[in-house]
């Protein structure tokens, strides 16, 4: 029987535990908030979107970094596996459009209930309020972690699951970062991901709180699209926020140079008629315009856009408020078609680590065998969960990666 300690009560640690724990040996998991899941309290929404019921394909599909270091991973412990467990342990599931996996109840502290339930069932102990300072090693072998409080404890193993620093508010402080620095991991810069986008038009304010639904979005840096999806999105003060632009900053991020800046303009195009070709919205449009023909074109375009948008889009057309829609020219109404197909906006930026879902970056996986999520530098020291430079889109798929790369270092720490 081992001694094992995991650093971290979010979803890489406790499922880390419960692995540890389920194979028979002591585990001490050690958290420094007051509570277990205090970041997995607040995913989407606080309603938990625990994983996705896609196939394989899907979820690897949904990697956006490092998705060939998950084989091991995912395949020893599937999407499959996390419903079954979360159901066993009394949190029943549902299943929304995308292969959204939530619980039934549309809350996350039942996800959370259902984890503390099981941690007692297999006698884990749990430290809460309690921060770890160092992890101590001899001759690249894990020895011991040392509390805030000046006090050691030995142990035949430790499992790191900080986190990465999004949300910091949640405790995710970058401990782990310093733990695998200290004994000579690499890291891949931390960066904001999921996250809302900043950008240089100032109109964005104006129709700031609009959604708008079935929208496609494509993002492009010079003549390379770098992203393109259809969902929800957001205007907001400083930009462009919901699901599809969330998605679409992951992309961004990836391809900021080191300064964290864009080597050069990336746009978004918004199409607010993905539905239809430029040559089927010219119809429309005309149809639209031959039934207001007498009308001044601020007045004829209630029946495309919600009504805050119409200025903002009269404003980009170029085309006079006041001129009456007979005498807008062919050439006037196929480029306002065009606009309407990629409206465009210039990104400047995200937002801080404060507002982004995720972090895009961490432990370099070079450090990490894949098979077991031991440390190639220092032994019987594993890590699981955002602390690695892993990270995927939304849907379920980030909480995946924390679930099977701790059950995996888990039953890695505590195997022979």
């Amino acid at each position: 029987m081992k001694n094992i300690i995991v650093i971290g009560g979010g979803a890489a640690g406790m499922m880390a535990a419960v692995a540890a724990a389920g194979q028979g040996h002591k585990v001490c998991l050690i958290e420094k908030n007051e509570k277990l899941g205090k970041k997995l309290f607040i995913t989407g929404k606080g309603r938990c979107n625990v994983t996705n019921a896609g196939d394989m394909e899907t979820l690897f599909a949904n990697i956006c970094t490092n998705e060939k270091f998950l084989y091991s991973a995912f395949y020893g412990y599937d999407n499959q596996a996390v419903m079954t467990f979360l159901k066993e342990a009394g949190c029943p599931l549902k299943i929304e459009r995308g292969d959204r996996v939530f619980p039934v109840s549309d809350h996350s502290s039942d996800v959370i209930n259902a984890f503390s339930r099981q941690l007692r069932k297999l006698s884990v102990e749990v430290l809460l309020n309690t921060e770890v300072t160092g992890v101590l090693t001899e001759e690249n072998q894990f020895t011991a972690i040392k509390l805030k409080n000046g006090r050691t404890i030995n142990a035949d193993a430790c499992i790191v699951c900080t986190g990465g620093i999004s949300y910091p508010s949640t405790g995710s402080t970058g401990d782990g970062y310093r733990f695998a620095e200290e004994n000579g991991h690499r890291l891949v810069e931390p960066k904001p991901a999921l996250v809302p986008l900043e950008t240089k038009e100032e109109w964005c304010r104006e129709l700031m709180g609009l959604a708008l639904k079935n929208v496609s979005v494509r993002l492009m840096k010079g003549k390379k699209e770098i992203y393109q999806g259809f969902g929800e999105m957001l205007f907001t003060h400083f930009g462009v926020s919901g699901p599809l632009i969330l998605s679409a900053s992951s992309f961004y991020v990836k391809q900021q140079g080191k300064k964290g800046k864009a080597d050069e303009d990336v746009k978004v195009f918004i199409d607010l008629k993905p539905a239809l070709t430029v040559e089927q919205l010219d119809k429309r449009i005309l149809r639209d315009f031959e039934e207001s023909k007498n009308k001044q074109f601020k007045n004829a375009l209630n029946g495309l856009f919600p009504t805050r948008l119409i200025p903002v889009m009269i404003a980009l057309s170029g085309i006079d408020p006041d001129k009456r829609v007979n005498e807008i020219t062919k050439a006037e109404r196929q480029s306002f078609a065009a606009l309407i197909k990629a409206v465009p906006l210039t990104v400047t930026g995200t937002r801080s680590f404060a507002e982004a879902i995720i972090t895009q970056g961490g432990i370099s996986v070079k450090d990490i065998n894949p098979s077991t999520m031991e440390s190639k530098i220092v032994k019987n020291l594993y890590f699981a969960g955002e602390v690695l430079d892993l990270d995927a889109m939304t849907g379920g798929f980030n909480l995946q990666i924390a679930w099977s790369t701790g059950h995996l270092a888990g039953e890695s720490a505590g195997g022979e």
